[in-house]
């Protein structure tokens, strides 16, 4: 019988050896690329849960790019139930015009002046939580606090403090779909001074929104404010709001009925006076336009859906 050399041996041994190696890291391989292939893939932050910074009174969780500028004009009408000598309200004119600046991607500061009470109003707007794509965080949080003084002229001199109101709110939003959005809205509202003895210097209230899409460009939307401890005496109503949010490129142009003739929450949430159930609705817009103060090269994109 031919002996194997001794060489050929260890040949033939290093040989197997290798192969077994081989065959071990592809075995490794392959049950790495199936662990990885049945992973989720990676959360991602949901955008355009809402198209505006604004639903129809009152603000959504949305907030702008670092650097973007909002020119908002709102508009509201008299009331329709005011008769033909009023032109169905036509002939009133409420107007708030303000001015968002975004200092960073979570965080906006905004000025506004108001016809309604001749009315200076500031605010603060800080996104803490986002709402995570396949199976992440399940929602959206947006801190708001905001500060008005009423300038009006008054029959007795009323003290610089007493013409202030605050307000601090919760805004908490899912979207549900690429069509479908909810919020819920805690907000307490401080006035320093009262209209009348039947008011109460601090309201808490629960608001409710929503949004649904109708087209690629145009979406319904709903609001409404719940006050807890409104009083039997009091003359103020639940503000309710219906409307259509229309994007057209750089605008997104809001037409809505609401009860509500004030544009600030001071005013919505705790001063409405019109009951939306009797006819005291007034016709109104939202006319907002964005401009990118700060580049970083690219251009400033729309609020997109997932």
């Amino acid at each position: 019988m031919r002996k194997i050399n001794p060489n050929s041996r260890r040949i033939l041994f290093s040989i197997g050896i290798l192969l077994l190696f081989n065959l071990s890291t592809m075995a490794q391989d392959d049950l790495l690329e199936m662990l990885e292939e049945e992973q989720e893939p990676e959360s991602t932050p949901v955008s355009a849960t809402f198209k505006s910074t604004r639903i129809i009174n009152g603000h959504s969780i949305e907030t702008r790019k670092a650097g973007s500028m909002e020119v908002i004009i709102q508009h509201r009408f008299g009331r329709i139930n005011s008769g033909i000598e009023n032109f169905f309200g036509l002939d009133e004119a409420y107007i708030r015009i303000g001015l968002d600046f975004s200092l960073t991607d979570k965080l906006t500061v905004g000025i506004g002046r108001s016809s309604e009470k001749a009315t200076y109003d500031g605010f603060l707007k800080y996104k803490f939580l986002e709402q995570k794509s396949n199976g992440g965080f399940p929602f959206t949080a947006t801190a708001f606090f905001s500060a008005a003084s009423d300038t009006r002229d008054r029959p007795v001199e009323v003290d610089f403090k007493h013409t202030l109101s605050y307000v601090g709110e919760i805004l908490i939003a899912r979207k549900f779909s690429p069509g479908f959005s909810l919020q819920m809205m805690p907000v307490w509202v401080h006035r320093n001074l009262v209209e009348t003895p039947e008011d109460v210097n601090d309201v808490f209230a629960l608001g409710i929104a929503g949004r649904q899409k109708i087209s690629r460009r145009s979406a319904l939307t709903f609001e409404y404010y719940y006050q807890f401890n409104n009083t039997t005496d009091s003359p103020n109503y639940n503000s309710i709001g219906l409307g259509i949010d229309i994007e057209t490129g750089g605008h997104v142009f809001q037409i809505h009925v609401t009860n509500s003739r004030g544009m600030i929450e001071k005013e919505f949430i705790a001063d409405t006076d019109g009951d939306f159930w009797d006819g005291d609705i007034h016709i109104g817009f939202n006319l907002i336009r964005v401009f990118q103060l700060k580049r970083d090269g690219k251009p400033p994109k729309p609020m997109e859906g997932y």
